[in-house]
């Protein structure tokens, strides 16, 4: 990973500090998801169902006890944000402010998977800025801050909600998956902006699911290349990069509008990014001719597929998730 420590710009009475970011940087995370599941009726809290509300001094003695000073991180989007311009801060304030005090450095992990009950879920077009407005509002409390992944996964919480069925909105469709992803995205691009309008030297680490798809035939290699173009579309729009005429043509079939595009081709903050790519176990597939896909195991492996969204994107790659040993 490059050196990151900037010089943080000043305002008056604001309290920053710079992030002293090494040549090489081992971070752990506390899982902070909380999708929805049985049509909206039950909620998922990972920090609720492993006790960290409970528990969370004792996982930061944890943390000191590794040695390790960077932690992804952040406060339950369901639990924080109640309403529009309405915050509850509490649990923040806390965990915030030992963090602070033990200078352990936050990479700031602002949605994971779900949203408030409020917002609905990911088909609503008012997230991306309402949570652009959350976003903002965190920034302003927390100055000191600069590290921040403001949406988690958006491929893989585009699909699960709306491709595969699995949680939130729980959609099968190509044009659920679209809508999801283009809320996401900008959601994200939205968010980076209003941070940056708080703390001009924010930094983006990206946290997204890197896949591989694999034709198990020579009748498979068409769609195994639609869905190798696919897993690049949250970037894509991300990044400002155009995608392939596949894709695009796949985007406006489903629902997403040429402005809708445009935007993403001419709001992105590439500058401000590194590209944090996440790999386990299940992220290599097969394809078989008819378009159905099973999981691979390693085949090509993690510096392979890397190298792959490094020579796309040519950012910086931090590798922000595994299950490897």
């Amino acid at each position: 990973m490059q050196d990151v420590t900037r010089s943080p710009s000043r305002r008056a009475g604001a309290d920053r500090q710079p992030t002293r970011t090494p040549l090489f940087l081992f971070a752990t995370g506390i899982e902070n998801s909380y999708p929805t599941i049985q049509n909206g009726r039950v909620r998922r809290d990972q920090m609720e169902e492993c006790g960290h509300y409970r528990l969370w001094e004792r996982d930061f003695d944890l943390l000191e006890e590794l040695d390790v000073r960077f932690l992804r991180y952040g406060p339950p989007l369901h639990r924080t944000f109640l309403g529009q311009g309405r915050y509850d801060w509490e649990f923040a304030d806390l965990t915030f402010a030992r963090l602070k005090e033990r200078d352990i450095v936050p990479i700031v992990d602002l949605c994971h998977f779900g949203v408030p009950d409020w917002i609905g879920n990911f088909q609503n077009p008012d997230f991306p800025a309402l949570f652009a407005e959350y976003a903002g509002a965190f920034a302003r409390r927390f100055p000191w801050v600069q590290l921040y992944t403001p949406v988690n996964e958006m491929f893989i919480c585009a699909t699960f909600s709306a491709a595969t069925g699995y949680w939130n909105e729980q959609l099968k469709s190509d044009r659920g998956f679209v809508t999801a992803l283009k809320h996401l995205v900008k959601a994200n691009v939205l968010a980076m902006h209003a941070i940056l309008e708080e703390r001009s030297d924010a930094i983006f680490i990206q946290s997204e699911s890197t896949e591989y798809f694999h034709a198990e035939h020579p009748q498979a290699i068409k769609p195994a290349e639609i869905q190798n173009a696919r897993r690049f579309l949250s970037l894509d729009l991300n990044y400002g990069r155009p995608v392939n005429s596949d894709m695009h043509e796949f985007l406006l079939d489903n629902g997403m509008t040429r402005e809708e595009y445009h935007f993403f081709l001419n709001s992105n903050l590439r500058h401000h990014c590194i590209m944090g790519n996440d790999f386990y176990h299940t992220n290599e597939h097969r394809v078989d001719p008819g378009g159905q896909i099973r999981p691979a195991g390693e085949v090509f492996g993690y510096d392979e597929i890397t190298r792959q969204y490094h020579d796309r994107y040519g950012l910086p790659v931090m590798h922000t998730e595994t299950n490897f040993d």
